[in-house]
């Protein structure tokens, strides 16, 4: 196809897939169903995948070419982050194109802009030709929690059913290629106390004060984490990981809430915090190690504390020297292999039978901001590059 007849396909493609609105706390039943639309136009074999847990989200999974061929996976999530409150130029939903070339809108670069290059760089190749199965999968929530991969990862262990080892997911990488990342695990702590009048404090248990208690705690907690005294939990589950266990482990108090008056003693308070395990780390000893030294905070007689896993994303560390890394290098930015800062589908993926590496169009630097963008030339290239490797690998 011609470079501007190319651009011209990607742009609106790309206007489309933005104008839904697919924040994570909405649907994505509408952009799902388009995406199932346009590739079973190009004759894949379509699989909605419900979670019923969560009305309005679905993961799309495309396939085409000889079943269990160890073919080739694309992958991508269709939701976004939110827009309100940034200082956006025009409206989030609408792309606007700029003299520059550069292409604004939400999820221009995060990622929708490689869902469009699929699109492109799909529709002109020859798919009846294939010796090897090329299989799509397009996520739900990944921006709050990666919750439709792991889902949909659940959903094919249910089946036994198997992806192909070689799995692309087209976060914006700059074209670098990415080959592990660190997990995020959320957790909940909930405090129990006793209401009583503000006047009369001794009749009560102060939820609040005892969340003061538990914040140091999980403060000291952290910062011996972060001098890489993580106990058990530093213990890498992958040999080849060792060397990521010196980074240490960060972990972030997010949020408090508790109380209702400064005239009752507050009875309930929450506290959510995350900690992110290093590449090749399970996080369960991690998290025991948590539970232990909630177990030893000192709290005002009469109350109480219970913990919650709230959310677990893996961490991910594909081993060097894939198939698919030689693929991607010839397309790729720079020689070097990188760490994604963030976590995304592929800690999930890995559960059936995936290696993934991230590589795609775009900067992280400008997603999730006002006025993302992703230049119109890396478009291009990103769809000349899904052809290329689909070619390589699977024609």
């Amino acid at each position: 196809m011609p470079t501007d007849a190319l651009i011209d396909a990607l742009i609106a493609d790309l206007r489309t897939l933005v104008a839904f609105p697919t924040v994570s706390s909405r649907p994505v039943t509408a952009i799902a169903a388009f995406l199932a639309e346009r590739f079973e136009a190009l004759g894949f074999a379509i699989e909605c995948f419900d979670d019923p847990t969560m009305p309005g989200k679905t993961n799309v999974v495309c396939t085409i070419g000889p079943a269990d061929s160890d073919g080739l996976v694309l992958s991508g999530h269709m939701d976004v982050v939110p827009t309100e409150g940034q200082p956006w130029t025009g409206d989030p939903f609408v792309v606007r194109q700029q003299h520059d070339g550069r292409l604004l809108g939400r999820g221009t670069a995060d990622m929708k802009g490689f869902l469009a290059a699929c699109l492109s760089g799909l529709a002109s190749l020859d798919l009846r030709r294939l010796k090897r199965q090329v299989i799509l999968v397009w996520t739900h929530d990944e921006e709050v929690g990666c919750h439709g991969s792991a889902h949909l990862a659940r959903t094919l262990q249910a089946l036994d059913r198997r992806l192909p080892s070689a799995c692309w997911i087209g976060e914006p990488t700059d074209f670098q290629i990415l080959r592990k990342h660190a997990g995020h695990v959320g957790v909940e702590v909930r405090l129990f106390g006793r209401a009583a009048h503000s006047a009369y404090p001794e009749l009560g248990a102060n939820a609040v004060v005892g969340a003061s208690r538990v914040v140091a705690a999980l403060d000291a907690l952290g910062r011996r984490w972060a001098t890489h005294d993580s106990g058990a939990g530093g213990e890498p589950t992958d040999q080849r990981a060792g060397s990521f266990a010196a980074q240490g482990v960060p972990l972030n108090v997010g949020n408090i809430h508790g109380g209702t008056a400064i005239n009752i003693v507050p009875d309930r308070c929450t506290v959510q915090l995350g900690f992110r395990p290093q590449p090749g780390m399970g996080h369960a000893a991690l998290f025991a190690e948590l539970q232990a030294c909630l177990d030893e905070v000192r709290l005002p007689d009469g109350s109480r504390l219970e913990s919650e896993l709230l959310r677990v994303t893996p961490s991910l560390l594909t081993r060097a020297g894939t198939d698919l890394q030689g693929l991607l290098a010839r397309h790729a930015s720079t020689p070097d292999v990188g760490t994604a800062g963030y976590a995304t589908d592929g800690g999930n993926l890995v559960a059936v039978g995936c290696e993934p590496l991230i590589f795609g169009p775009g900067s992280i630097k400008v997603a999730h901001q006002a006025d993302e963008y992703v230049a119109a030339q890396a478009l291009v290239e990103a769809a000349q590059q899904v052809a290329a490797v689909v070619t390589a690998r699977c024609l």
